[in-house]
């Protein structure tokens, strides 16, 4: 089956003006950067310290914020992507338009993700040229590895939304689904891995645990950031945990990049069926 650029292009486009004249992109960029602003003024407060602090404080702040805030933005954002379309009845309409099932998914996926991506870079950008003049060369690398990570993290989700959308027989399943999802991925996961360790006094994945943890990108997400420097990570006590043949970026960044191809991948062949 060939694909063609035009319609994925004409799709994709159309799904991303959708969310920016919904100013759905401009309340999120907002949201990021009120939340991230304060974070890196106010997270200190509590220990009687007002002001920024240092990019690590920030970044290791940051993470705990994006990984509650984005997976939930992005399910929210594509549980009904197909789904939604199927239920207005407008589904059988683009169908019959010269455009193949996996140009339509593939379409509206890079639509919804250059919305969030966009979000994500207008939002936690302006804090960057807000804290530039505090930074030094290292500092802003580390803040925009930070960036392309969190980007990552919500095209990962995003993909998991769309899956759930081609997969669910109605929007109200596809909505509980996400939610289950997040909650699974967010809260549960690590709980469950950390329970079994504890119960069975580390002879229960203790071993494979660090690999445990690539099969959610919540988690790959937290490593890549809290590695990337040496202050968070030792905040984070992950030095102790994670092998450092596993905590390679290269190697991170390429389990995020499977999380964000591999469920779209699922979807694709699932929607051609």
């Amino acid at each position: 089956m060939t694909l063609e650029f035009a319609p994925v292009a004409t799709v994709a486009g159309k799904e991303f003006w959708d969310r920016i004249r919904s100013l759905w992109v401009l309340a999120i960029a907002v949201l990021f950067t009120v939340f991230a602003l304060a974070i890196a003024y106010f997270g200190g407060a509590q220990q009687g310290a007002v002001g920024f602090r240092s990019i690590e404080f920030t970044i290791a702040s940051l993470v705990s914020l994006v990984i509650y805030l984005i997976p939930l933005i992005a399910l929210l954002l594509g549980f009904d992507a197909i789904v939604g379309e199927r239920e207005r009845g407008s589904l059988d309409l683009l169908l019959s338009m010269p455009i193949t099932r996996l140009e339509l998914l593939l379409g509206k996926f890079l639509g919804l993700a250059a919305a969030l991506a966009f979000s994500t870079v207008a939002g936690f950008g302006l804090v960057a040229m807000v804290l530039a003049g505090r930074l030094n060369l290292g500092g802003l690398s580390a803040y925009a590895g930070f960036m392309a990570s969190s980007i990552l993290l919500g095209v990962s989700f995003l993909s998991i939304a769309v899956l759930i959308s081609v997969l669910a027989s109605d929007r109200t399943r596809a909505s509980g689904l996400s939610i289950a999802v997040w909650f699974f991925f967010v809260l549960m996961f690590d709980l469950l891995l950390l329970g079994a360790l504890v119960v069975s006094g580390g002879r229960v994945g203790g071993a494979v645990f660090p690999y445990l943890l690539l099969l959610n990108p919540t988690d790959v997400f937290r490593v890549l950031n809290v590695h990337a420097l040496e202050e968070v990570g030792s905040l984070y006590g992950l030095a102790t945990v994670f092998p450092p043949e596993l905590a390679h970026q290269g190697l991170l960044y390429g389990v995020m990049l499977a999380w964000c191809v591999l469920p779209l991948m699922l979807a694709a062949w699932r929607f051609r069926r």
